[in-house]
């Protein structure tokens, strides 16, 4: 199934897990010698030369490795895959997944999942929060975008993959895990007890601006419902306007959002688009380029839009903000995206693993490549990761004076570019 990927804040250059995917290891070579030899006999004519030197490794580890209970064939098999893939460059996004990352992975994007409920990435050798999902019990409990998890009930994570760290805080629902952060421009961490939960996601979510005639609306990640849920969202939206509430402008929030299936995105950027204008471009390893065009039936083709992204902001949110701001449709605020410029295809293994493998670049409507570069802001404005950054839930509970009070710049600037000036409210 075609799908595009992930995304990171703070200069995160690694996959996302929407959902804190477990990704473990399991098997492919199930014993040594004679069955190694025979595949690698039937399979010789088709491989590159280089490739003999991988297999001069394998049988000396094989033969000579001092530890002989360390030899796992099937942790050693993955590593290969995971470093083959990781040597292609794609950061972020081309990977492997296991045979239990698989459902898992899917699931993610299919609205529910049990767990803490938030974006994880690695850092370097950090594992790092992006962002707690909005209502989830890694929020209620204290989670903060740019966490750093030390340890995991009590023990220490240094040294482990980042799906290994995810494994240890995975769980079944309502059983209790303990988070060892350090906050953002904290200098000691804290121990955060986090009580696993079903999580229902639903990816869009809106309210009116108190003190505005402006709505707010946003898109946390492209899942299979995306397109759907933004449909009833907007269809809410002209139902207030039909009742004779006035909505003059929209503030769409894509930030932290880290992409999902770019089916999603088409019909995602054709409810602000006109019929015909170009989404993206696909071009292949052969230079055969595929464009995408709005489908034109949106509900939010003619008003005003401001939109606000960040370094979070990854593929199919990547694909939607370029959309938006190369047809001059809207106005981009907050920070450059995080620069997915791949769409994946999964392809299955026989084993039940799969490779989630970036077999197109994808271009903007006016051809320029994303990859590495990520899309710019017309308006800077960079936020620190431990501000809380406003949602939809959050401003139903604020009154006019507290949404001008609120820490979040970009919220605000983009508030300011919607409907002009504000005073604040007695």
């Amino acid at each position: 199934m075609k799908r595009d990927g992930h995304g990171g804040r703070r200069g995160l250059r690694r996959i996302l897990a929407a959902s804190l995917i477990v990704l473990l290891m399991s098997g492919s070579f199930v014993a040594g010698g004679v069955t190694v030899s025979l595949a690698r006999t039937a399979a010789a004519a088709e491989q590159p030369a280089e490739f003999d030197v991988f297999w001069e490794a394998w049988d000396l580890v094989v033969a000579h490795f001092v530890d002989r209970d360390k030899i796992d064939f099937k942790a050693m098999t993955y590593g290969a895959i995971e470093g083959m893939l990781a040597s292609l460059g794609d950061e972020g996004h081309t990977t492997f997944l296991p045979p239990e990352a698989v459902e898992q992975h899917q699931t993610s994007l299919e609205g529910a999942f049990e767990g803490i409920g938030a974006y994880v990435s690695m850092e370097g050798d950090q594992v790092t929060i992006v962002a707690p999902i909005d209502g989830s019990p890694a929020e209620a409990a204290g989670i903060l975008a740019g966490d750093i998890i030390l340890a995991v009930d009590g023990e220490s994570i240094a040294g482990l993959t980042l799906n290994q760290v995810i494994a240890k805080i995975r769980g079944p629902a309502f059983s209790p895990v303990v988070l060892t952060v350090l906050h953002p421009d904290a200098e000691e961490p804290v121990d955060i007890v986090i009580v696993r939960q079903r999580i229902e996601l639903n990816s869009v979510s809106w309210s009116m601006i108190p003190g505005t005639n402006a709505a707010y609306l946003e898109i946390t990640q492209f899942a299979a419902d995306t397109g759907q849920e933004l449909a009833q969202a907007l269809l809410e939206i002209d139902a207030r306007k039909s009742a004779g509430e006035p909505v003059e402008a929209l503030v769409l929030d894509l930030r932290n959002n880290p992409g999902g299936y770019l089916r999603e995105a088409i019909k995602v950027a054709s409810q602000f688009l006109p019929k015909g204008e170009i989404i993206l471009q696909e071009a292949d390893a052969e230079g055969n380029v595929n464009v995408y065009r709005s489908r034109g039936w949106g509900y939010a083709r003619e008003i005003p839009l401001v939109v606000l992204i960040n370094q979070g902001t990854a593929s199919a949110g990547e694909i939607t903000a370029g959309a938006i701001k190369e047809n001059a449709r809207g106005l981009l605020i907050g920070e450059t995206t995080f620069g997915t410029g791949t769409v994946l295809n999964q392809f299955n293994l026989s084993d039940g693993s799969a490779i989630l493998l970036g077999v197109t670049n994808w271009l903007t409507p006016q051809g320029n490549l994303i990859k590495g570069q990520g899309i710019t802001p017309d308006v800077a404005v960079e936020l620190e990761s431990s501000v809380r950054q406003v949602n939809a839930r959050t401003l139903r509970g604020l009154t006019p004076a507290e949404v001008l009070a609120s820490e979040d710049v970009q919220f605000l600037e983009a508030l300011k570019q919607a409907v002009g000036d504000l005073q604040p409210v007695a």
